[in-house]
């Protein structure tokens, strides 16, 4: 593909030789943005990671984690839907914190996402080679990687347009899936469909067979991240505010939809794999869909559903690497990093800036040569905790711009999208992110990865402000 560069105005806009102005563009409609927010979130967390929470946390466990997690993800959407709204500008996170906290949270969150998408990016593909050696057990996993990640770079390379249709059907089939997954196992738990190891009704009593918690009541608050990990996504619609058309009235609109949507498909969808599998069957190296699908016995199941996880998996790297571009594109644009990021082709796609993140695309083919179940988990446990910390910088935005507005005296009611229940809807959102990061600490399964994200959010800020210093400094002596 050939591309001419262009380098952006002030305003955002680009210009070219010509004196044309293109840059992104905003080409997504509302089905692309109820796909996008519902493929950004539904993939490898719900398909294999959520295996993982069953054998941690139990049957009941995980479904409180994930019930948990859902509401505390809805509160996050509602905060992030009164900015956006207000504010609608693509990388919209980082603008945010920059204007309500500081320039250096906003600098360390950019980078904090832009890093927790590039580690999502290289679980995603990690896990696609892992779903194909299920067919060619001989192959490499690399090899597989490798092709998904230039066909993933293509679809974002053309431009914001083929990107969002990639995602629409994406996402399309593993809503389907998903549906057909919990009507198919709900068939089954009351008996309609035989199931292997039952001669009745499994019912849902495999729900508590071990007892409410059957590894005890800690590894429900341990798993948070993971369960944090499995909600990441949702935030996307922040991202896509400003390639998205009338975002004032489509952005409400998704955030409503998507989180009722994604409650009953991930709470259904456990409901489902734990009353119909044992819990001490859970893991990563098979999916959990897979294993039910198997189990009925239903003919070519296990391979269809092994497709539909692939696509999954291809929907969430798709909208990961997006994701991660835009933020790139973001900082660049408002001056935080060399302006050569933000510079976009003809079709409006910031193609050095994909080319960085795209990077994150190589962790997979080293974690497929190799521990590839390790390296996974890993890549989820830090990829959640940063999610969290952007989940926490929202809700403080939130409440500070509504502060700000009072001060300025206007009032509430003149925004398009409003925070329902303010302010308890903010603060509660940030306790519940907080106390997430909280409980990371305490358990010392989490505990390298907290501290690894510490790490990095300390060399942001160094960074940030030896920037600030050199800037000042090269002022004085001109």
């Amino acid at each position: 593909m050939t591309a001419s560069l262009e380098s952006h105005d002030g305003d955002g806009t680009v210009a070219n030789e010509q004196g044309s102005r293109t840059g992104l563009q905003r080409k997504m409609e509302t089905r692309h943005l109820m796909m996008i927010s519902l493929g950004g979130v539904i993939g490898t967390g719900l398909f294999l990671s959520s295996g993982y929470t069953i054998h941690q946390a139990g049957p009941i466990g995980t479904i409180l984690a994930y019930a948990i997690g859902a509401l505390n993800v809805y509160m996050v959407m509602l905060c992030l839907g009164e900015l956006a709204t207000a504010m609608p500008q693509t990388g919209s996170f980082h603008v945010y914190a920059g204007r309500f906290i500081g320039p250096g949270t906003g600098f360390t969150v950019a980078i904090i996402y832009f890093l927790a998408w590039m580690g999502a990016l290289g679980s995603e593909f990690t896990a696609s080679g892992l779903i194909m050696q299920k067919w060619f057990p001989n192959s490499p996993a690399w090899a597989w990687s490798a092709l998904f990640i230039v066909l993933i770079f293509t679809l974002n390379a053309l431009s914001v347009r083929s990107f969002a249709e990639a995602e629409f059907w994406f996402a399309g089939i593993k809503v389907v899936a998903i549906i057909a997954f919990i009507a198919i196992g709900a068939l089954a738990i009351v008996g309609i469909l035989p199931i292997a190891g039952y001669s009745h009704a499994p019912g849902l009593t495999n729900l508590v067979k071990d007892g409410v918690f059957p590894n005890g009541f800690a590894p429900v608050f341990s798993t948070m991240s993971t369960v944090a990990f499995a909600f990441s996504g949702t935030e996307l619609l922040g991202v896509t505010a400003g390639e998205t058309k009338d975002p004032a009235e489509n952005i409400p609109k998704a955030i409503h939809t998507t989180f009722w949507r994604l409650a009953i498909f991930f709470i259904g969808s456990i409901v489902v794999m734990s009353a119909l599998i044992p819990w001490q069957k859970a893991g990563v190296d098979k999916s959990p869909f897979v294993l039910v699908f198997e189990a009925i016995g239903l003919p070519f199941a296990g391979d269809l559903m092994n497709f539909v996880v692939l696509t999954a998996i291809l929907s969430a790297a798709n909208s990961g690497l997006y994701a991660s571009t835009r933020m790139l594109w973001s900082l660049s644009n408002e001056h935080m990093i060399p302006k050569v990021f933000s510079r976009t082709t003809r079709s409006g796609v910031p193609l050095i800036a994909l080319c960085t993140a795209m990077a994150g695309g190589l962790m997979a083919l080293l974690s497929s040569v190799t521990a590839a179940s390790a390296i996974y988990l890993a890549l989820v446990s830090s990829a959640g905790i940063a999610i969290v910390i952007v989940w926490v910088v929202l809700a403080v935005c939130e409440i500070r711009f509504r502060l700000e507005l009072k001060r300025s005296g206007r009032d509430a009611g003149e925004l398009a999208f409003r925070t329902p229940c303010w302010p308890v809807v903010p603060i509660l959102a940030l306790v519940l992110s907080g106390g997430t990061l909280v409980l990371s600490a305490v358990y010392e399964s989490m505990r390298s990865s907290l501290v690894t994200m510490a790490v990095i959010i300390a060399i942001c800020y160094a960074v940030h402000w030896a920037r600030v210093l050199w800037r000042r400094r090269s002022a004085r002596e001109a």
